[in-house]
Parts: structure tokens; sequence; C-alpha cells
């Protein structure tokens, strides 16, 4: 990023939609609205922060209307970016808002890169690191669960927590100093166990929000989940029913299904991406063999599979083969077409599943859904970690950052108990420090903030 310049992008999404904005930030975004923008009372608008103008944006060629607008000036550091912000609201499309782009680029400013101007943000202390990362996990939420995780860390929840963290770790340090220096004359000076076992309770803290990573990731990250079976027994009917639509084609000729259909569906604030895939035969062509083997790729690739039989039928030697090809996958069973009568016995169901319950479903009339669902929650979450409501990480970043701080602080509790040397034991609780800090940038270097950047979009 050039220091001092002015950086300008769409800021809603590309496409057909009521309202565009296009956000410019830099010392030359009042400059550049008084260019392009004329009043609609025909006079140059005073500019007042954070007050909406009504009025026209003009070519800066040959001053012809492009669009009529509302344009507001934030002034530093009272905006998103702690520099001066201005944003123009015309009506959205595909054409219009690129046209006024292309305006403020005329008249100096310089296209942003992406996340730009949410690392402008950061850089002007307007939000800390974890906060910056909350933004892009609030756009990109995909259940209410997710989204009130993204909300905290944006409200600095996660913060807080790592400030607490951080003032235990430097007390410890400040202590473990004064015994280096003090000791030998000072004779009251605090027990000798009082720092490992401080230092013991931090540890159990960072480790505490290290276990919430499993369960945070689900939230943020989701899991894929392919349906899959032989031909005919209800896979593309299952799809249709857990989306609540036709998204796949039904018919009774085998084969119907050669390419994949990939949908994500909220299962209990878990986002799931589920995979219809062609029906496991014996293929008859080239093109059926390659869709065959895509789909034991898609299997291997999944967190679980959801495993149809037809429960109207007997089993079939198909079936037994793509039981035994699933060995070692994580398998929910399900029997299908509950509502016709039951030919497959619970017999042949426990011979072949030995180590599972299998659960009757109708994806016709929706019989056994409910329990599904159920059943992908289980999978994934456990009881108790869904019942509590404190802070979850959802970032690997964050993880592995807590990670390093918890290994240099057991290694300098073990040191502060077993009496060795306060000077190796404050060099650790540095680490930890640093480790904690880079979770909220004040130890973050330049390849990290560029690769957490760059993953945002364009104008955001």
């Amino acid at each position: 990023m050039s220091e001092g310049d002015t950086i300008t992008a769409v800021a809603t999404p590309p496409g057909v939609g009521g309202i565009a904005v296009i956000r410019l930030s830099g010392p030359a975004a009042e400059r550049i609205g008084r260019t392009i923008f004329r009043s609609a009372q025909g006079h140059p608008p005073p500019f007042a922060t954070h007050r909406l103008y009504h009025g026209h944006i003009v070519s800066t060629v040959d001053g012809a209307v492009i669009d009529e607008v509302l344009v507001v000036l934030m002034r530093a550091p009272h905006s998103y970016t702690g520099e001066d912000v201005l944003e123009i609201h015309g009506h959205g499309g595909y054409l219009l808002p690129r046209r006024i782009l292309a305006e403020t680029i005329r008249a100096g400013a310089r296209p942003a890169a992406p996340g730009e101007f949410t690392k402008r943000a950061f850089l002007n202390d307007r939000l800390d690191l974890s906060q910056a990362e909350a933004v892009a996990d609030m756009i990109d939420a995909r259940t209410e669960r997710g989204l009130d995780l993204a909300q905290s860390q944006y409200r600095r929840q996660l913060a807080g927590e790592i400030t607490a963290l951080r003032d235990g770790i430097v007390d410890a340090i400040a202590r473990l100093e004064a015994d280096i220096e003090f000791a030998a004359d000072d004779p009251d000076a605090p027990d000798a166990m009082s720092i490992p076992n401080r230092l013991q309770e931090i540890g159990r803290e960072v480790n505490s929000l290290i276990a919430s990573y499993r369960e945070g990731r689900l939230y943020r990250q989701g899991v894929s989940l392919v349906i899959a079976g032989r031909t005919n027994v209800g896979k593309s009917s299952l799809l249709n029913r857990l989306l609540g639509e036709k998204r796949a084609i039904v018919a009774a000729t085998p084969g119907t299904t050669r390419d994949f259909i990939e949908e994500t569906v909220n299962i209990h604030d878990i986002p799931v991406r589920l995979t219809d895939t062609a029906g496991i035969r014996g293929a008859t062509d080239a093109v059926e063999q390659e869709g065959i083997a895509m789909v034991w790729q898609r299997i291997d690739a999944a967190d679980a599979v959801l495993l149809v039989l037809d429960g109207s039928e007997s089993l079939t030697a198909a079936d037994r083969q793509i039981v035994a090809e699933l060995s070692g996958k994580t398998l929910i069973p399900l029997v299908n077409k509950a509502d016709l009568p039951r030919i497959l016995t619970p017999e042949a169901l426990s011979d072949l599943l030995p180590n599972h319950r299998a659960l009757w479903i109708s994806a016709k009339n929706g019989t056994g859904i409910d329990e599904l669902l159920q059943a992908v929650r289980r999978l994934f979450l456990s009881a108790e970690g869904d019942a509590s409501t404190g802070m979850r990480i959802t970032s690997l970043r964050h993880k592995l950052a807590l990670e390093k701080a918890s290994f240099f602080l057991c290694q300098a509790t073990a040191r502060a108990a077993g009496g060795g040397s306060p000077e190796l034991a404050a060099a650790d609780l540095q680490e930890a420090l640093e480790a904690l800090e880079e979770i909220t940038g004040e130890t973050a270097d330049e390849m990290i903030l560029e690769r957490i950047f760059a993953n945002f979009c364009v104008g955001k």
C-alpha cells in the first residue's frame, strides 16, 4: 500500500440491485468528490462531515450527467478506515457503478486492492487484526451461529480475552524480573509457587480457547457430506428434500444423475455442503466410468457419507460391494422409501452394518428427516460444546498462535515450579506474549497481513 494515496472501489456486490456504493478513502477523497459531484442546488456543497448531499455525478471529460446520487463525506478520524472517506450512493446495475468508478479514477484515485479499506482501518488503529478478520467472517457467514461468532469477535470479545491473558503474562514477567533482582534481599518475597500456579491458570484458559476451535471451525467453514449409494435408491430425492426444492432430476431410469450437484444447506447452524453423486454400479460406458471414479474421489474428500439404501428391496451385491469399499469412512446409513412396504429386514441391516444404526427415512414424504438432521449434528458437535455460550475461535491462525503460547507457558511453568532459571522462564513468557499478540496484530508481520487481506473482497 502506498502511503498517502487515495483508493476507490465499488463496495457493493456486482450485478442487478437497487443501490450501488462506490467508496473512496484517502487524502484526496474530498477533492475528488468536489471534482465529479454537482449538488442538486446548483452550488458546491460544503461537505459537512457525515451528511448526505443529493446531486449528480458528472463526467470529468465533457460534464455530462452520469447518475443521480447521494454523496457523504466522513472526515478522518471518524470513518471506517480512519482516513477521509467519501461514499457515492448511486443506482445499482452492471454499468452505472463502473462508470462512476472510472470517473473517480480519472479524478486521481487508484483502484483498491482486495481488503485494502479494512487493512487501512487496521493500520490506522480503527480495528485490531482479529476484528479485521471478523469483518470477512461476517460477510461470509452462512448460518446464524456463524454470524454470531463473527460479530462477537468484531465486538472485541476475543481481543478482550487475549488482553486479559497478556496482562496475566506481563504480571508474571514483572514478578520474575523482580525475583531476579531483589529475591536475595527481600525476606517478604511472594511464595515461590504463586507464579507457577498463576501460569497454570493462564495455560488452562489458553487451552480452553484452543479446544473451542473444533466447534468454531465447523460454524465458520462447515462440513461436506456426500450422498452415495447404488442407482435408484433415492439419492437425488433426498437432496431435493434436504434443500426444500427440486434441484436434482428424479427419474426411474438408472444413471439419471451423471454430474455432481453441490448445494449448501443449514443443518442446526452448521453449513453443510451436500453433494449428490451418480449411482455406483458397474459402468457401461467410458463417460459413466469416469463419473463413478469421481464419485469415489468426492467420497474420499468428504467429512462423512450419507449412505442410502432402498428399504423396499432386498440387499443387492452392489449394496454389499459399496459398503465394503466404504470401510473406514464416517457413515450415516439411511434406508430410504419408508413410505413403501418394508422388504429390507433388520437382520440383513445388522449383518451389513454391524457397527451402525441405520435410519429409516422417506425422501418422498419427509419421514425421518428430522432424525437425520439430528444425527448430522451429533456427528460433528458434542452436546456439551454446543450448549455453552463462550467465545469460540474460528481461525486456524489463531489456533496456531495459541498453541505456540501454550507451549511456552508450559515450559515457563515447569521452570518456575522446578526452581529453574527465572531468566529462562521470563524469556519463555516473552515468547508466549508475542504469540498472543500475533492474534490481535501487535506482532504480525507484513507477510501475514498480505495473506489475510488478500482473501477479502475488493471494496471492503
